[in-house]
Formats: structure tokens, C-alpha cells, sequence
């Protein structure tokens, strides 16, 4: 169960992390929250701490190596473990590739990649003394197909399925009981879209999603429940998209 867990998030300022740090501390999980908006970290962690819950957060830049091994150190010395470490930080700023918009490009790979791989980084360690773990990446449908648009974005997060599956074979020959889930959402309403440079495929993407978007709490639920698998198995690969999306 989530209770009592020390739940590590990034990308912790909105959306789903947001969702799901308020849904784990409900629980009773205690959570180390990271992100760039020093502003909505410290409005979450006092909601949180206001309804009896337990919530620290630190400023992290997931591109920055340094300050992800800080997020990780801030959850032990605050409380002393972390139990499960949730690589949610992700942008999708789609353009077909003749654009070259190259900034974008850049930006995807270091934050969608670099940023899983620097938060499994800070986080084995930890978890291979404690001989228990749970790694949490969040992926996307779009690291199941790729469409015009969508080829570095989902190159980004089929690479963090591959980063993934190779993890969880690692895990099982250390014999630490580390569990590892990959969570591929489809259409969600967060601020992602924020995040797409181009005005047309912006445009685009917004009609999708006013026509097929659900709640964050609906990932936020799928993401406790991994969790709350018993410790003998997991949940390695989950897709949770809208009922009426088809793609």
C-alpha cells in the first residue's frame, strides 16, 4: 500500500504529478515533491501538510544531474528512505521534422530521457541497500506508435519504455526487489500542451483534446495502484488512454 510510503515525484508542480502526490498522501504516503515552479511546489506541499499530510519540495531542474541526486537526498534526510521514485517530468513540444526545430528536439531528449535516467540514477542507490524499490517512468501512447508530428516525442518515450524494460531485467538479476512500471497515458488534460511550439499542430492538438481529454486523477489512481501492488509483483507496463480515443 501507498501508506507510509516515501514517494518521490517530478514533474511535481502540475498535472499528473500533482494529482498524484495529493491522491498518495491522502493515503498517507509521505512525498518529496520536485520541479521547477518554486510558487505551485510550496502551494501543493501545504495542501498537502494542512490535510495532516507529510510533503517537502526542492527546486529541480531534471536536466541538471546535480539537482536530481539533491532530490533524492532531500527524501532521506527528511525520511530516511525513498520507496518509490516517479519519473513524471515530460514536454511535447510536436513539429514535423522538415521544420527542424532543433531547441525543441534538444529540450525533449534532455527532459524526457535524460531527466528518467538521471531520476534512476539518484534513486537505485538508495533503493538497492534498502533490497526494496519501486521505479515509476511515465511514458505515453506515443511511445507505442508514432504519427506526422510526433517523431522526437515519441522517440523520447519509446526510448523511456526501452530504458525501462532493460531496468526491470537489471533489477531482477540484483536480486533488490525493485520493482519498475512504465505508465503510458493517452490524451490527458494537463499543461502539456503548454509546451508545443508550433501554432498549427498546437491548434490541432487542443481540438483533441477538448474532444477526448479526461481528468489527471484518472493517471493519479492507475499510478496508486501500481504502487499498491502487492510486493511480490508489478504492474511493468500499463496503458490508461481516454475510453473513446482511439489512437
Amino acid at each position: 500500500m501507498s501508506e507510509s510510503k516515501v514517494i518521490v515525484i517530478t514533474g511535481a508542480s502540475s498535472g499528473i504529478g500533482e494529482a498524484t502526490a495529493k491522491l498518495v498522501a491522502k493515503d498517507g504516503a509521505k512525498v518529496i515533491l520536485g520541479a521547477r515552479r518554486e510558487n505551485k511546489l510550496k502551494k501543493i506541499a501545504d495542501e498537502i501538510e494542512k490535510l495532516g499530510g507529510k510533503a517537502a519540495y526542492q527546486v529541480t531542474d531534471v536536466t541538471d544531474d546535480n539537482q536530481v541526486e539533491a532530490l533524492a537526498k532531500l527524501a532521506i534526510d527528511k525520511f530516511g528512505r525513498i520507496d518509490v521514485w516517479l519519473n513524471n517530468a515530460g514536454i511535447m513540444p510536436q513539429s514535423i521534422l522538415s521544420e527542424k526545430k532543433i531547441n525543441d528536439w534538444n529540450n525533449m531528449i534532455d527532459i524526457n530521457i535524460k531527466g528518467t535516467l538521471y531520476g534512476i540514477g539518484a534513486a537505485i542507490p538508495y533503493m538497492d541497500k534498502q533490497k526494496s524499490g519501486h521505479i515509476i517512468n511515465v511514458s505515453s501512447v506515443a511511445g507505442h506508435t508514432a504519427h506526422s508530428g510526433s517523431a522526437v516525442y515519441s522517440a523520447t518515450k519509446y526510448a523511456v519504455r526501452a530504458i525501462s524494460e532493460s531496468l526491470r531485467q537489471e533489477m531482477v538479476e540484483a536480486k533488490n526487489n525493485v520493482r519498475v512500471t512504465v505508465i503510458s497515458p493517452g490524451a490527458i488534460n494537463t499543461d502539456l500542451l503548454s509546451s508545443v511550439t508550433d501554432p498549427e499542430v498546437k491548434a490541432g492538438m487542443e481540438k483533441f483534446y477538448e474532444s477526448f481529454g479526461i481528468s489527471v486523477d484518472r493517471v493519479a489512481l492507475t499510478i496508486k495502484e501500481a504502487i499498491d501492488m502487492p510486493a511480490d509483483a508489478a504492474w511493468n507496463e500499463v496503458i490508461i488512454r481516454p475510453t473513446n480515443q482511439m489512437g
